[in-house]
């Protein structure tokens, strides 16, 4: 109701969004959003002539135009110049509209430089305004750059949110929200439960003792790429899959024989219980127990392509692991194109891709899953980041071949310069995800977000170190405001 009373085009209509948005609710009001965005996109002429000055208003506008994937000139910024063509140093007193311009910088694409121009200019004066502003204010300042919205996830969003947003937001807005965030979060609590129980009947800590053991951390990633109560069961199989496809990889990494490997792959490429008797004894639980999943998840959902396409990235994931652990048997250092090749893949993030579409009904049709199988542009971009950041983190400490080290050697560079070179790789990568999001009519917006969260998952995790590794850390932190704290709600 508040929604639909907003004044169209009205910059309160634009809070309410957002705000509905940051609190997580927003799956309640797809439709009603959509049609809210298409009628202020339509009619853009006339609500941007109203708020010609208004920097706050006219930089939420454009992010959440091109959040929802509509196109909008980022020459709406250029009336914000002086006649040197640098941003006017009088915006520098407008702390609120300098956190919006932020945040709508961080949705450009590439050759967009006046967004590049927002982005040197609100971070620089922002971070020097943490200590001159109220500690609401600086709060925020210092939230946002720390993480902008683009790379933010929307649960772990959510609770930094709230404590804003009670500060002047809608009652019923803020209440609403807290009380969809418990009951979603003893959902969550439930498919954790569940999936516990399938984790401890398979003894994998036993049979594996040389594997990581990352079930809880393996259903964060997946309830943060999607937490979307209808999307129960999707999660489940896809948590129980990375979870298995994440002992395989420590089997690649370091413990299987290349000889015992090369078995293991080709009964992967098999995909039949009778391959099973060609493994080593070790290998033979691993394999029955990775195809049950995949059996059980084609009875549960009903559609047989759907898990034959999941299968094949399977496959291919595999048969990169045995790639690449042929040339730490080798002691080989590929060229940087060769290894990246492969090591797109072996980042999972493909494979995670097309299985996450598995199970999330008519939404998603063939056409989707060939398009996702195909190494769209989002999917390699949201691949390269996955890569190139576990690699950054991971240097010095895992055994197996990295990128720094491939690009070290053939480029005669130092450390940093490779890390310089892969930190501007990331950026554009970014910038891939968002091209392919605007005006795309090739899958559903849906499609699309699970691509980008995919991302920020990776984003989050190594950001600031590895923290997939060590879960003890900063993960744990976010695992357990997630799925064990509940929020306040006030009598």
């Amino acid at each position: 109701m508040l929604l639909t009373a907003a004044p169209d085009g009205s910059v309160y209509k634009l809070d309410l969004i957002d705000a509905i948005q940051h609190l997580g609710v927003g799956y309640h009001f797809e439709i009603e959003i959509e049609k809210s965005l298409k009628y202020i996109y339509e009619t853009y002429r006339e609500s941007h002539n109203k708020q010609n000055n208004d920097l706050r208003a006219i930089a939420l506008r454009f992010r959440l135009f091109r959040q929802q994937g509509y196109y909008v000139s980022c020459d709406v910024f250029n009336k914000f110049k002086d006649s040197q063509g640098e941003f006017e140093d009088s915006l520098i007193r407008d702390v609120p509209g300098m956190l919006s311009l932020y945040e709508a910088a961080h949705f450009g694409v590439h050759g967009e430089e006046i967004l590049e121009e927002a982005l040197k200019f609100s971070t620089s004066h922002l971070g020097s305004m943490i200590h001159q502003v109220s500690n609401c204010l600086s709060r925020q300042v210092s939230d946002t750059l720390e993480m902008p919205i683009h790379k933010t996830l929307t649960k772990l969003g959510v609770k930094k949110f709230l404590s804003i947003y009670q500060e002047s937001g809608e009652d019923i807005l803020l209440n609403f929200a807290k009380l969809d965030f418990n009951i979603v979060q003893k959902m969550h609590q439930k498919e954790l439960s569940d999936i516990t129980q399938w984790w401890k009947a398979l003894e994998f800590g036993k049979k594996f003792p040389f594997a990581r053991d990352r079930l809880v951390e393996c259903h964060f990633w997946i309830l943060c790429v999607y937490f979307k109560p209808q999307y129960s069961l999707s999660r489940k199989i896809l948590t129980k899959v990375i979870t298995m496809a994440s002992t395989i990889d420590d089997i690649y990494d370091v413990y299987g024989t290349l000889d015992e490997l090369k078995l293991f792959t080709d009964a992967i490429e098999m995909w039949d219980f009778s391959a099973v008797d060609q493994l080593p004894s070790y290998m033979q639980y691993l394999y029955k127990s990775l195809l049950d999943v995949y059996l059980k998840s084609e009875k549960e959902l009903g559609k047989s392509y759907r898990v034959h396409y999941a299968i094949d990235e399977m496959k291919k994931l595999v048969q990169a692991y045995f790639k690449e652990a042929k040339w730490t048997y080798n002691k080989c250092t590929p060229k940087l194109e060769e290894y990246m090749k492969v090591a797109l893949v072996s980042s999972g993030y493909m494979m995670q891709s097309t299985m996450s579409l598995v199970g999330m009904g008519e939404l998603v049709t063939k056409e989707a899953f060939d398009w996702i199988s195909s190494e769209p542009l989002s999917v390699r971009a949201s691949s390269i980041i996955a890569r190139l950041m576990d690699d950054m983190v991971g240097q010095g400490f895992e055994q197996k071949i990295m990128a720094v080290e491939c690009y070290i050697k053939e480029k005669g560079a130092s450390k940093e310069d490779a890390f310089a070179v892969f930190q501007t790789q990331v950026m554009n990568a970014w910038k891939d995800i968002k091209q392919e999001s605007i005006n795309s009519d090739v899958v559903p917006m849906a499609v699309l977000v699970q691509v980008v969260n995919l991302a920020r998952v990776i984003n989050l995790i190594y950001k600031d170190g590895d923290g997939d590794t060590n879960s003890k850390t900063k993960l744990k932190d976010f695992i357990t405001a997630i799925l064990i704290q509940p929020v306040t709600i006030s009598k």
